[in-house]
């Protein structure tokens, strides 16, 4: 019986990894007294990893072509990346499992997948390890080890991911993207449909993640230009983008813009818009079709983000205009005749949202029993 688990998740690389967890601690507690330790994986290998972790949000704003390498390499050659860690988390992690004695492991990032299941199988450490991929489409290799137990998948397009790297089908739960529950809490606010004709004013929302990248500065300025409109912008850590627009974009457009850091109640601000302009990101697009607010995915980052685009356009989640020349027609065309597409793109989110899936996660990972274990174990 599960009872004790250790999660392994990031607190640095994005903010992805902490509202992952922070959606199946919400469900823990419904099933009793489970003892959940969640630790960042980069704190195990000292200050080098953690500085790692922290170098993700420059990085990601500043430098794509170099995040895109760093991807690159991490797929071509995963079996580095797993020796490298495993090397500076070892002593670290087997004084943690002594700490806290799981009866089972859950990972949230790729980077302790292999990593750790070599630690376990070096010192035969028979503990049931439970992936959970963040990522929706393009997953590095580094999700798919065919040692772990069980996989746990967000879409059906990473299933088939994993199994072109090897992991066995039976392995592979598909259980969908978990959100926290605050986002699902006015999910159905629009079954009637809204109309955004000339007359009304349009609510935007421009975002890019945790991190805050994206030509936001350009999109704001042809929405305000061009419609009658609000902008909210979040910039999420990054400040220094956030006193950039508020300088360039405040006294221009002031009482019709706004400029937000990093913000815990990005729900409000979700629910409170017509339209949200984003990057690729996993956890915000996910999000966003729970708000049930129509996307325009303006870009993505190479790598783990590249086909997330498509993805979106594929389940009919929100359109992509990764040309800022054509965010004007994009606008207009969603608006138009009574906002019907704005409204068609509400049907399909509803359709495709799945508010179950944190629960459904924990609910698998406590049915995790010892024969299926074993018999994982056997198949390796």
């Amino acid at each position: 019986m599960i009872n004790n688990i250790l999660v392994i998740s990031s607190n640095f690389t994005g903010h992805g990894h902490k509202s992952i967890a922070e959606s199946l601690c919400e469900k823990f507690p419904k099933n009793g007294n489970i003892k959940v330790n969640i630790v960042d994986g980069f704190s195990l290998g000292g200050t080098t990893l953690l500085n790692v972790a922290k170098a993700y949000g420059p990085i990601t704003r500043k430098s794509e072509n170099l995040w895109e390498l760093i991807w690159d390499i991490s797929s071509i050659k995963p079996s580095i990346v797993n020796e490298i860690v495993e090397l500076k988390i070892k002593d670290r992690f087997l004084n943690l499992l002594k700490e806290t004695k799981p009866d089972l492991i859950l990972t949230l990032h790729p980077n302790f997948n292999g990593s750790i299941l070599n630690i376990l199988e070096k010192y035969h450490i028979e503990i049931p390890f439970v992936t959970l991929i963040a990522d929706l489409v393009s997953i590095t290799p580094l999700w798919a080890d065919p040692r772990a137990d069980y996989i746990i998948s967000p879409t059906q397009e990473a299933k088939y991911k994993c199994m072109g790297y090897g992991v066995p089908e039976k392995k592979i739960k598909v259980l969908g993207f978990p959100v926290r529950s605050r986002f699902y809490s006015r999910t159905y606010r629009f079954e009637k449909g809204i109309d955004c004709n000339s007359k009304k004013l349009l609510k935007c929302m421009i975002m890019s993640g945790g991190e805050g990248v994206g030509n936001m500065k350009k999109i704001a300025a042809i929405l305000l230009e061009n419609f009658n409109c609000t902008v909210k912008i979040v910039a999420g850590r990054n400040k220094a983008l956030k006193n950039r627009l508020e300088k360039s974009l405040g006294k221009k457009y002031a009482g019709r813009v706004k400029v937000y850091g990093f913000t815990e109640n990005i729900q409000d601000l979700m629910w409170d818009s017509d339209i949200v302009f984003m990057r690729g990101s996993p956890n915000v697009i996910m999000e966003a079709v729970a708000c049930n607010v129509p996307l325009i995915i303006t870009g993505a980052l190479p790598g783990q983000e590249e086909e997330n685009p498509k993805f979106v356009e594929k389940h009919k989640l929100g359109v992509v205009c990764e040309s800022t020349g054509k965010i004007k027609d994009v606008v207009s065309n969603l608006i138009s005749n009574n906002s019907q597409e704005l409204n068609k793109i509400r049907r399909f989110q509803r359709v495709y949202a799945n508010m179950d899936a944190a629960e459904n996660i924990v609910n698998f990972i406590l049915s995790v029993k010892d024969a299926d274990f074993l018999v994982s174990k056997m198949d390796v």
